[in-house]
């Protein structure tokens, strides 16, 4: 599934696109008709987390990758496409993915400081919402979108690697100084990747993400599939501290 970053570089990618006309609309999504996409003039290309946002002058398009979306630019794939929109100089096509249709204003739609790389981005706000969550595993916290709109499974990883936290720590039992620390490097390891991806070099930054071997103690990671998201954990019990 690709995290907040990925989402950047396309948004960055597709905008020769924006005020170009779609002049044809196709694929087999069941959750609009493509015909009304044509004739209709992109006005801006936005993302919030993980969602990539197609925006028309009277409604908005959201893309959802999943686990297993991908798109093209300026090609295609030989499979079907979910969503395919022609322009008269490019196209732009999205595959195995979700689409829906927004009506209504974007603002009222998304909280853009819950973005982690969005400008309007507040930490205090995440803290907050920490605070209210007390008996939730960090694990969760840092992949729930509500607080941290963008982080994935890499940067929940990496980030409690760094920061020395074990995964089912509860965010109630951290220390404030700790619970900061989550805050400030889920948003600072989101922009590194960011910019390992686009210079085609973030597998070679993982840490801990898929690794078999703590880099700071020499001893094997656990990996474990954890919290409600059950998604994948890899952690090492010496140097990532347990708060519960």
């Amino acid at each position: 599934m690709p995290e907040g970053p990925s989402i950047v570089i396309l948004k960055e990618a597709v905008q020769p696109f924006k005020g170009e006309k779609v002049i044809y609309a196709g694929g087999n999504t069941q959750k609009l008709d493509p015909a009304r996409i044509e004739n209709q003039t992109v006005t801006d290309f936005k993302s919030w987390g993980k969602h990539f946002l197609i925006c028309f002058p009277d409604f908005t398009v959201r893309i959802h990758f999943m686990l297993f979306g991908s798109y093209r630019i300026n090609e295609h794939k030989e499979t079907p496409a979910r969503l395919s929109l022609q322009f008269q100089h490019g196209e732009l096509n999205f595959y195995a993915c979700s689409v829906q249709l927004i009506e209504r204003p974007l603002d009222e739609v998304y909280d853009w400081s819950a973005d982690v790389m969005n400008e309007q981005w507040d930490a205090q706000k995440a803290l907050q919402k920490l605070r209210k969550k007390p008996d939730m595993l960090v694990c969760d916290a840092l992949l729930n979108q509500d607080i941290f709109a963008g982080v994935g499974n890499i940067i929940k990883n990496e980030v409690l690697f760094r920061i020395r936290v074990h995964p089912e720590s509860k965010t109630g039992k951290l220390p404030e100084e700790k619970l900061q620390e989550l805050v400030t490097e889920a948003v600072t390891y989101s922009f590194e990747f960011l910019y390992w991806k686009k210079e085609f070099t973030l597998r070679k930054h993982w840490l801990a993400h898929t690794k078999t071997i703590c880099p700071r103690d020499h001893v094997p990671f656990h990996k474990a599939y954890l919290g409600r998201t059950h998604r994948r954990s890899f952690f090492c019990t010496i140097c990532q501290q347990l708060y519960i």
